[in-house]
């Protein structure tokens, strides 16, 4: 159930990043809320990137999925 609405969540949050060219993959969710994405295309190497991570992406998962503890970035 926490995959789907993480899922969901990101969803939401994409059209932002793909307006400035990038773009975030869900990857797994573990069962301590801890969640794994791949930001890719502009965001990817981008030296903002770890900013829109957590101030943009993790705060907005934590804010509709209150299971979610972390968002991380997987290569």
């Amino acid at each position: 159930m926490i995959q789907e609405q993480v899922k969901q969540a990101i969803e939401e949050v994409r059209p932002s990043l793909q307006a400035d060219g990038g773009d975030v993959e869900f990857v797994e969710v573990n069962d301590e809320g801890k969640v794994q994405v791949r930001l890719t295309g502009a965001c990817f190497g981008c030296p903002m990137a770890q900013v829109t991570l957590k101030q943009g992406i993790e705060q907005y998962l934590k804010k509709v999925v209150p299971e979610v503890t972390e968002v991380e970035s997987v290569g």
